[in-house]
């Protein structure tokens, strides 16, 4: 398609972009910008004028961006009066908070993929954002080209969402997924994945949950409209999950994956018989969930969010997770819907944090528990664990045992229980002589 000047509104002057960053994403984004202006004009009603670049290194080979474009002053950048939106792609708190901040000011609006800022600070920013009048829109953030961001704030806003539950970090689904289908060990995998360009070489961020932690953060604060930080979730990493706990859960029937869970909790019941206030439950961590759930079903570093609300029901939202084209897609249409609202002179949506719920601890998290124990092989061994289960509320609904050399290994699946009372019966049965060790605890979700 070729726009012509005539296409357009008479006088129309080009929306004008400044990108700051040029990795995979902001390479991809700047090609495509450039490489089909004509569309993105058509489609905006617009003009878009990409203005600068800023850089870490100017010396750096960059096949096919205009090297005039390319600044190493980030803080000039922004700054310019002319720059309609600033796209960041640096990533990290610091200096993308500051030159955030500092192009609203200025009266630019933003587009963002940075999680890590969003679930530490997201409330200076959208409170920037009002200020200066200006959008911002972060669908990249999580999950990559998926669109889920967008549906929590804008297309289910007239619904109450009870949950989201997803799988949002591609490393550790596909590490998880090949130690399951393939009976790969954890380090061989993720070594694997470091070599495929599915894992970075300092993991660390993903296979520890910081990463999903801090969608989790940003998916609970846009669903209950309340505001939640990074900090606020619980979190665990897949490090500990071993070869026999996929094979449990392949006795079962079910998958490991590494989810996202935030959900509304019930409300407890007030000393005068009214019920209390919903809290919100954000957690990251591994679990096994039945082969029949569609989470199950996501495959290698696919990600997936499963969302539950009252009216519309079970709504699931999958895709490429990661990588340049996939979060190039997402930004892109972003920075087309912020050009379109700058054309008509209007603002999308801003913060909503009218709800002000709580986040309750992790202690009370209701939930079933899959526990490994090696133990003496003696008679009552099974009659002096199971008591201590009963001392703790925590009721077992399976067991089995397998017996090796004057040991063996008890397998316990639990009805559902608090996370604190569970945590209280491991505590004990790390002090029985007759149990050696409790090499795993796993919650099972998805039920």
């Amino acid at each position: 398609m070729n726009v012509t000047d005539a296409d357009l509104p008479a006088g129309a002057a080009p929306l004008r972009v400044a990108v700051l960053g040029c990795g995979v994403v902001g390479t991809e984004v700047v090609t495509l910008l450039t490489d089909q202006a004509d569309d993105f004009a058509a489609r905006v009603g617009r003009p878009i004028e990409l203005v600068g670049v800023a850089v870490r290194r100017l010396n750096k080979v960059r096949p096919g961006i205009d090297t005039g474009l390319l600044t190493v002053d980030a803080d000039a950048l922004v700054r310019r009066d002319d720059v309609d939106v600033v796209v960041e792609l640096i990533g990290g708190i610091e200096p993308a908070r500051t030159l955030i901040l500092t192009a609203m000011e200025h009266g630019a609006s933003v587009v963002t993929a940075n999680k890590a800022l969003l679930a530490e600070d997201g409330t200076t920013l959208y409170a920037a954002a009002e200020k200066a009048g200006v959008d911002l829109y972060f669908e990249a953030a999580v999950a990559g080209a998926i669109p889920i961001v967008r549906p929590l704030r804008e297309s289910l806003v007239g619904d109450e969402i009870t949950s989201v539950i997803g799988i949002v970090n591609g490393t550790t689904n596909y590490i998880l997924d090949k130690m399951d289908s393939e009976g790969s060990g954890f380090d061989e995998t993720l070594e694997e994945a470091q070599q495929l360009g599915y894992a970075e070489a300092d993991p660390t961020a993903d296979i520890e949950g910081f990463d999903a932690a801090a969608k989790a953060a940003i998916l609970s604060s846009l669903a209950f409209h309340s505001r939640v930080s990074g900090a606020d979730v619980y979190r665990e990493g897949i490090t500990d999950v071993t070869s026999g706990d996929i094979a449990s859960a392949a006795e079962m029937g079910c998958v490991v994956k590494l989810l996202a869970i935030c959900a509304l909790t019930e409300p407890a019941e007030l000393a005068d018989g009214s019920p209390g206030e919903r809290a919100v439950s954000v957690r990251v961590h591994p679990a096994m969930i039945p082969r029949s759930h569609p989470l199950a079903t996501v495959r290698g570093p696919y990600n997936a969010v499963f969302v539950e609300s009252r009216a519309a029901g079970r709504l699931m939202f999958t895709g490429p997770g990661a990588g340049g084209p996939p979060t190039a897609s997402a930004v892109l249409g972003d920075l087309v819907t912020v050009c379109r609202n700058r054309v008509r002179g209007a603002a999308g949506p801003g913060e909503s944090s009218y709800a002000q719920r709580k986040v309750s601890p992790i202690g009370e998290v209701v939930t079933r528990y899959h526990l490994s124990l090696d133990v003496a092989d003696v008679a009552g061994v099974l009659a002096t664990i199971a008591g201590v289960f009963s001392d703790y509320g925590v009721s077992i609904q399976t067991v089995r045992q397998q017996g090796r050399d004057g040991d063996a290994r008890l397998v316990i699946v639990t009805h559902r229980a608090t996370d604190a009372a569970l945590s209280a019966t491991v505590e004990a049965l790390h002090r029985l002589d007759v149990v050696n060790e409790v090499t795993s605890v796993m919650r099972v979700e998805g039920e």
